[in-house]
């Protein structure tokens, strides 16, 4: 079998063994080749790209990766006590691949999509498979991507949509080493080498960069599981605007504007919504975008599920029947509806694909700005598409193929959307699973957010307050201003999650902190403008903003930037007191002033009208206008951050500097 080595960019270079199954998908979006000049010996290889260099020896196998002169990753050094190897550089068994490298003591490593737990996965056993997870307690998760990176220096990119196994310093196979397992029968590896940013920036170069997004997004999405009647949405939407708390969007969740039975080939409960367009229209006439829940999926009781089956519109079984999925019951309790047996779209033929996104066109000609595109988990392994594939590699591609056919019908570009794979990035944007509503949900989903950035997301949101269960005041108040700093926000819940219905103190607080985030619109646009053509997430793990600290990684599960000068600290459980790391250099606390110099580490008790917010010294921060909707702001002025920074022209609001007081520009 010939080993296939070619450099695709200064800092990448492919290595292909045998071919892998399935199809072509589009994940990969340039492969422009690069010089790679290679010389060979008896025993071994060299070849070098850009100022990379690997090289390859022979008995045993062993593969050297370096970067400007310094070896950055090598195969496995796992010996064993008779002598050789324990774990063998590569293997291959019956339909799979085995991938040893080495790590260091110590050695961090992030990446493989959207995790709840550490964001180092250094320990774990982790699969590349995409799951509903019922929640954000486990190792399953809804957007996975084989793409892990280490600040050593090295990136890998394991280019397949068949299941991975990756056992990240694993002890149970090596504590040293990270283990590939693939089921596949080909091996389609891209090795990234540089500091994180520059292999965030050549995996986005890779598989594609992510759009830009319209400025109504950036707003405040108000949502609930679910509002039962037009006449209740419409209430909540006259409510928020009568007490002044900003709202872009409404979402109608799936049993708001669906008939749950019949669902869904994206038509209108009529017991309910008699006069769809006159209900969009009430609800633009109070400023609201509107947004609907759909799945991929066509109930069997549907009165066009004859019809879609006979023209081979859905996923079939073996014996070339459509395959009728029959959801497990005993998940969701008896907390949501019963779904019904149901068949699933084959997004592999191009016909269905323009059905389906006539089917939206309908609903946007109406009005309706976005949609959530939920669920696209859920294709079994035996199910087979009209390309050929079977689920063992359209399963995690699914995700791609179905969310890619809503957001190219939409208008304004763009989705809600839960599941993902490698290149979902490009079709944003991602919101977080159905979070437990207690202070660990609300960890956790600041953790699947920075994960999934960490994997080339550059937008997220989560359900504030948590999706199952009822938020108690305090944790809602702290998930809703955690939340503020994400790039989209979004309140959800199976209950109710208005500000009104957590108390007066609670819903002021809240009010408070929607009213930053308009403010801060400008500085996410800007914020949105850099990040993107470099492959970064808008929001950033202190590993990522800071590789070379040599104690960030210790506080990356809570502490983020927003952009690249605000630093937040959430406070993720009762009673308000803080750990927060200052990284190296000068930091101003927006609230009062105060300069710290870094790197230290604080202790914030926070009153429950603030949480631990710094802001970079020299930066200059752009300050929007109040405005009840992202779509009215302007941009009032710049934040200047520091004694001796010039403002550079531009109308100085205020001057984060001692004395300083944010909430007097509330």
């Amino acid at each position: 079998m010939p080993l296939i080595l070619e450099a695709v960019g200064p800092r990448v270079l492919r290595l292909r063994l045998g071919s892998p199954g399935g199809k072509d998908y589009g994940i990969l979006q340039d492969l422009t080749p690069h010089p790679l000049k290679g010389e060979a010996g008896e025993g071994w290889l060299r070849a070098v790209f850009g100022e990379g260099e690997l090289r390859l020896e022979a008995n045993p196998l062993r593969l050297r990766l370096f970067w400007r002169g310094r070896e950055v990753l090598t195969s496995s050094t796992d010996g064993h006590i008779r002598g050789g190897l324990r774990l063998p550089f590569l293997a291959r068994g019956e339909g799979a691949w085995s991938l040893a490298l080495a790590l260091e003591s110590g050695e961090a490593v992030y990446g493989l999509g959207e995790k709840f737990s550490s964001l180092n996965r250094r320990g774990g056993l982790y699969t590349s498979w995409n799951e509903d997870a019922l929640g954000v307690n486990t190792e399953r998760s809804y957007k996975n991507v084989p793409f892990l990176w280490s600040p050593r220096g090295w990136g890998l990119f394991v280019h397949t949509t068949a299941r991975t196994h990756h056992g990240v310093g694993y002890p149970p196979w090596s504590h040293r080493s990270y283990v590939l397992l693939a089921e596949e029968e080909g091996l389609d590896l891209f090795f990234l080498l540089g500091s994180p940013a520059e292999i965030l920036k050549a995996y986005a170069d890779l598989t594609g960069h992510a759009p830009p997004v319209p400025r109504w997004s950036l707003g405040v999405w108000w949502s609930r599981c679910y509002y039962s009647t037009a006449e209740e949405a419409l209430a909540v939407a006259q409510r928020l605007r009568v007490e002044a708390f900003p709202g872009d969007v409404l979402l109608l969740d799936g049993r708001a504007w669906l008939e749950v039975e019949t669902r869904c080939t994206l038509d209108w409960d009529p017991r309910r919504y008699p006069d769809p367009q006159a209900f969009v229209a009430a609800l633009k006439g109070l400023g609201f975008r509107l947004c609907l829940w759909e799945y991929p999926y066509v109930s069997v009781h549907n009165p066009l599920f004859h019809e879609l089956a006979t023209r081979g519109f859905f996923l079939r079984d073996r014996e070339g029947r459509p395959y009728v999925y029959h959801w497990d019951p005993e998940p969701f309790g008896q907390l949501l509806t019963p779904l019904p047996p149901s068949g699933i779209l084959d997004f592999t033929q191009e016909e269905v694909v323009r059905w389906w996104q006539e089917r939206h066109r309908s609903l946007f000609s109406i009005g309706v700005d976005v949609m959530k595109t939920d669920f696209g988990e859920q294709v079994p392994e035996e199910a087979v598409a009209a390309n050929g594939d079977t689920g063992k590699h359209l399963h995690n591609a699914y995700a791609l193929l179905y969310n890619r056919a809503v957001y190219e019908a939409t208008p304004e570009r763009l989705v809600l959307a839960r599941s993902g794979f490698a290149g979902s990035h490009r079709y944003p944007l991602h919101w977080g699973g159905d979070p437990q509503a207690d202070w660990e949900g609300l960890a956790a989903s600041i953790r699947g957010g920075l994960s999934w950035g960490m994997s080339g997301g550059a937008y997220y949101a989560h359900d504030v307050g948590g999706f199952y269960g009822t938020p108690e005041p305090e944790l809602y108040l702290r998930w809703a201003q955690a939340a503020v700093f994400f790039s989209h926000i979004r309140f959800h819940g199976t209950s109710p999650r208005e500000p009104w219905y957590f108390g007066e103190e609670v819903a002021r607080a809240v009010r408070a902190f929607l009213r930053l985030r308009m403010r801060l619109i400008p500085y996410l646009e800007r914020t949105m403008e850099e990040s993107l053509p470099l492959g970064l997430p808008l929001v950033r793990p202190l590993p990522l903003a800071f590789p070379e600290d040599p104690y960030a990684g210790g506080f990356a599960d809570g502490e983020f930037l927003l952009g690249p000068d605000l630093l937040v600290a959430p406070v993720l459980r009762p009673g308000g007191e803080v750990q927060v790391y200052v990284p190296r250099g000068r930091w101003y606390d927006l609230w009062e002033g105060r300069a710290h110099e870094g790197p230290d580490l604080l202790s914030f008790q926070a009153a429950p009208e603030r949480i631990p917010l710094l802001a970079r010294e020299g930066a200059v921060i752009p300050w929007g206008s109040y405005a009840s909707r992202a779509e009215e702001v302007a941009l009032e002025g710049f934040l200047v951050v520091g004694e001796g920074v010039p403002s550079l022209g531009k109308k100085e609001l205020g001057r984060i500097s001692s004395g300083f007081h944010l909430g007097e520009l509330l």
